[in-house]
């Protein structure tokens, strides 16, 4: 494998289906947007169920029954997903970390070679300049 490579192309190739739809979910979750669509959601909920006419509420106050076995159920189904993608994101930051590491040992041995040379050059003009009159 050559010591350069996007580390995000070599972890996505080696992902599966699910492994894809996991870290797509993981995704979407973690935003805002997500979390705006719950607050709205939960927000109509409740009130619906406590300001509308009596005949059509249909998860009662102050239990909310309904309305807690459904957040329990994304709940349980979206927290191993949760679990699933962080262990992938996990896996890449690994990856890249290695990436990082080989990279930065490769340009120190680079730089231990530059200085190599720049001390020959330095010994090479203290001679010549020694040698003028």
């Amino acid at each position: 494998m050559p010591l350069l490579y996007n580390t995000y192309e070599k972890t996505k190739e080696n992902l599966s289906t699910l492994d894809k739809i996991a870290l797509w979910i993981t995704q979407k979750i973690g935003t805002m947007g997500f979390f705006l669509v719950i607050l709205i959601w939960t927000s109509c909920w409740l009130s619906w169920n406590v300001f509308a006419p009596v005949n059509l509420r249909f998860d009662p106050f102050p239990a909310f029954v309904f309305w807690l076995f459904l957040s329990n159920m994304i709940q349980i189904f979206l927290m191993p997903l949760l679990l699933i993608g962080q262990n992938l994101q996990g896996k890449h930051s690994e990856i890249r970390a290695q990436s990082d590491f080989e990279i930065n040992t490769k340009a120190e041995k680079e730089i231990q070679r530059i200085l190599q040379v720049l001390d020959v050059q330095n010994t090479t003009m203290e001679v010549i300049l020694s040698k003028l009159p």
